[in-house]
């Protein structure tokens, strides 16, 4: 499993695994049901502490999006459709977040920042148009 790790970012390393695989089962690329690296394979994969792995796990069952079964391994949860959209919520909310603080810094207005905003939607618009 491929997940990229920045040990220069901001984020703790655990949280950026955590969100890979929250992203890849979020993405429909791990499916219900299908079994993740054990922690030792994938700190071993990512060159990481089995400690760091193991944090990432226990987050990632604690948001729901997988669960522990002893002895066999941690597995993809069948997606709740609530739980879902909470988590993309969330992280359009960081995207904005994000955005913001750059248009700020840069001294960019509000309403360049709101049309931005509405030429990506008009242009997801006509990308999901497309046969």
């Amino acid at each position: 499993m491929h997940i990229p790790i920045d040990p220069s970012a901001s984020a703790p390393i655990y949280e950026q695994i955590q969100e890979g695989i929250a992203t890849a089962i979020l993405t429909g690329d791990l499916a219900s049901g299908d079994a993740l690296p054990s922690i030792r394979a994938l700190a071993r994969d990512l060159r990481v502490s089995v400690i760091t792995t193991t944090r990432a796990y226990n987050e990632l069952v604690a948001d729901g999006l997988v669960v522990a079964v002893r002895g066999k391994g941690v597995f993809v949860r069948a997606p709740d459709g609530d739980q879902l959209r909470r988590r993309a919520l969330e992280q359009i909310d960081e995207g904005f977040d994000l955005a913001l603080r750059a248009a700020r810094t840069a001294g960019i207005e509000d309403r360049d920042l709101t049309a931005r905003l509405a030429r990506h939607l008009d242009l997801a618009r006509h990308l999901e148009e497309k046969p």
